[in-house]
């Protein structure tokens, strides 16, 4: 039978002692539930901060509904009591009992103040704003304690997580923080100085402010979980903090690779040192072979030579200068630049002597050939006829002569080469005749 409906029969004494029961059992889990909520950590620390902002707010509403939570459950249990005595009163309770009874236990027995609400900045009963009074049965007043409860303990639980979990990880960044400062400023890292001392403390800055805000205004860092009715439902909000965490991971991968340029600054710089001196001793040994080359080859372009890059070696002085000082956040960047620089250079000056000396290993090549050619028709007994002897010895002079015409000296050779082919008996294959690019005999 319902024990809600006023206007009912009365009840019995069975379903008098069975809702006392109840009633006794629930009244036991409330008063459990409102003394674990007085005793929750994060209700004590709400107490004594200085609370800012949303939070501020919201635990002034909570605060009240604490309040008027445990003037709900003193009237619950004076209705109890009551109710209870009069049932002691006598073993068989009389009609007048059992109907006083039925009244306390189906009825609306209690009445608060409309105002105390309002007063106390606690939210109204759903469906009852702005009444004087407001009556309540039991299992209505059960109901308003369960929603006063429900929002004051997901304010609590969710500030108390907050403060559980962002100010220790906090504190352990910025002891991180602190490390990586003394560490970067150890290697000339600091502010104004290098974007990585900049950046430090920019971060410095933020988890300063981040951590007076956690711990004033927690909810502020509080995100529900969407779709839950649970209290307490959702997460602490890590984004500013895990932002934070990711540009000090920068930070000190940074710190590391000036660490790194500090402990191998000087065998670099000796590489650097040694890759320039032989870029430049390979241009000097090109301007002498152009020098060469002008001299023995005749109607050949040969390309200019520049000097060695002075460049280089001013910021390879800087390097040596900034590494004296240890500067090494400057010289970290500059290492870098100039490795590749130097390696150019001497990619550089190997291409130029080539291409200087590229009309010397032209003539050599036809110097071989036609070395070979005489070295092959003298196997044939062929070294005597006179016109491999005339055409020999033509070639012969244009080569060993300077300064050498290649273009006169290869059609030479290209001459007796057809001349000992066509004594040799074999089908002469004659080169294109515009340039050197084919200069194979026929036994090739």
């Amino acid at each position: 039978m319902a024990d809600t409906d006023p206007t009912g029969p009365v009840l019995d004494r069975d379903e008098v002692d069975r809702a006392l029961a109840r009633l006794g059992a629930e009244h036991e889990a409330i008063e459990t539930s409102l003394l674990a909520l007085q005793d929750h950590a994060g209700r004590r620390l709400l107490e004594g901060a200085q609370l800012t902002g949303l939070t501020a707010e919201r635990w002034t509403t909570t605060e009240a509904s604490i309040t008027l939570l445990w003037t709900c459950f003193d009237a619950y249990t004076d209705v109890l009591r009551t109710a209870r005595d009069i049932r002691s009163r006598r073993r068989w309770s009389s009609r007048e009992d059992l109907a006083e009874l039925t009244e306390l236990l189906r009825g609306e027995p209690v009445t608060l103040a409309g105002g105390a609400s309002a007063a106390s900045g606690a939210p109204p009963a759903h469906g009852a704003p702005g009444r004087l009074s407001e009556r309540y049965s039991l299992a209505g007043l059960v109901d308003r304690m369960n929603e006063l409860y429900a929002t004051s303990l997901d304010m609590v639980v969710a500030a108390d997580a907050v403060w559980s979990a962002l100010p220790a990880r906090i504190d352990l960044l910025a002891a991180e923080l602190h490390r990586t400062s003394r560490l970067a400023h150890s290697v000339g890292v600091r502010p104004g100085e290098h974007p990585a001392g900049d950046d430090l403390e920019r971060i410095t800055r933020t988890l300063t402010k981040l951590r007076e805000q956690v711990v004033s205004d927690p909810l502020a860092f509080w995100k529900p979980a969407e779709g839950s009715s649970a209290p307490g439902g959702g997460r602490p909000d890590t984004t500013v903090y895990d932002r934070e965490a990711r540009a000090l991971e920068d930070v000190r991968r940074e710190i590391d690779a000036v660490l790194t340029v500090r402990q191998d600054a000087e065998k670099r710089i000796v590489r650097l040192r040694d890759v320039l001196s032989r870029a430049d001793r390979t241009l000097a040994e090109a301007r002498t072979a152009r020098g060469e080359v002008l001299a023995k080859i005749a109607a050949t372009e040969v390309p200019v030579v520049s000097g060695p890059p002075t460049a280089l070696q001013e910021q390879l002085s800087t390097a040596a200068e900034y590494r004296r000082h240890a500067q090494w956040h400057r010289l970290s960047p500059l290492l870098e630049s100039l490795e590749q620089k130097a390696e150019d250079e001497l990619l550089r000056a190997r291409e130029s002597l080539t291409a200087v000396t590229a009309p010397l290993a032209v003539r050599a090549e036809l110097r071989g050939r036609l070395d070979a050619y005489k070295a092959k028709v003298a196997r044939y007994g062929l070294a005597e006829d006179s016109l491999l002897v005339e055409r020999y010895e033509k070639a012969r002079r244009m080569l060993w002569s300077a300064p050498c015409d290649l273009r006169a000296a290869e059609q030479a050779v290209l001459r007796y080469q057809q001349a000992a082919a066509e004594l040799l008996g074999g089908t002469p294959r004659v080169p294109d005749q515009g340039g050197p690019e084919d200069r194979r005999g026929p036994g090739a």
